[in-house]
């Protein structure tokens, strides 16, 4: 981290982006959303507000961070001298959002060092749900809230009692294979949850709505901070085999039960990779 960073202040000018960006997608939501493009597959789509939300998220940052890199979903990597980088997702949950669904939000996170999950150290976030108005905020070593309430992740007493959020890609491929592993999961937990958006995710496991939450193929800005929001809530946060959480497997929920989780994607293969034996 760099010196003198003080990260309760990137939090708050992370809350006050999210709450601007959000405001003008609830605002600007027309009868009938169009699709503008379309990315990882003809299912996967960009609306006009995801650039339009995006665009307003990097106007405000370089006229109050200049120094700083971006990472966002939509547009081309800003480069920064300052070795901070702000990691943005205009709209998680962009299908939601296009069908009227009420699960999206606006992701709004700064991090030190390489723009990849599994080498940063994130500094803090913010996720707003547009709908509903709900705001997740964390610093780093500053805990996690939720509208000034502070957060704490629930401790299930056993993965057969724990609700699971996960989600799906946009392949036919990936979601085949990724049906296959909710097969694996689904009669060893209480019940599962698909909500539509990642970052959403990530905070309801921070304040227990969820107790735990895994999915394959989520992306920098997806995990950014509703991670670090969940990790300042006491979560564990990461991914198989002893790595970080990255698009190849992103885990969160409270130790122990999930280790649990973890062992049970590991040997159903979620990550791609053959499952192991164990003894």
């Amino acid at each position: 981290m760099p010196p003198g960073t003080d990260v309760e202040e990137l939090r708050a000018l992370a809350r006050s982006l999210a709450r601007e960006a959000g405001a003008l997608v609830r605002e600007g939501r027309p009868a009938r959303v169009e699709v503008a493009a379309t990315k990882s597959s003809a299912v996967d789509p960009v609306t006009a507000m995801d650039r339009a939300s995006e665009e307003l998220l990097r106007t405000r940052l370089a006229a109050e961070r200049p120094d700083d890199a971006i990472l966002g979903e939509e547009g081309d990597d800003v480069p920064g001298t300052s070795g901070l980088t702000w990691v943005l997702d205009p709209i998680d949950g962009t299908v939601n959002y296009l069908y009227g669904v009420s699960s999206y939000a606006v992701s709004v996170a700064v991090v030190a060092g390489p723009p990849d999950p599994e080498r940063w150290t994130a500094l803090a976030g913010c996720v707003h749900s547009v709908v509903d108005g709900r705001t997740w905020t964390a610093a780093r070593g500053g805990g996690a809230e939720r509208d000034g309430r502070a957060l704490r992740v629930s401790a299930p007493p056993s993965l057969a009692q724990s609700l699971v959020g996960t989600g799906f890609g946009y392949a036919a491929e990936r979601r085949a294979r990724q049906a296959e592993v909710l097969a694996e999961v689904l009669p060893r937990v209480r019940d599962i949850r698909r909500l539509g958006a990642a970052a959403i995710d990530l905070c309801l496991v921070a304040e227990g709505a969820l107790d735990l939450y895994y999915e394959r193929g989520i992306n920098a800005w997806d995990v950014a901070a509703g991670g670090l929001v969940a990790a300042e809530a006491g979560a564990w946060v990461g991914g198989l085999r002893g790595r970080g959480p990255s698009s190849t497997m992103t885990v969160a929920g409270a130790v122990p039960v999930v280790a649990e989780l973890v062992a049970l994607l590991e040997d159903a293969g979620a990550d791609g990779r053959e499952g192991v034996t164990r003894s």
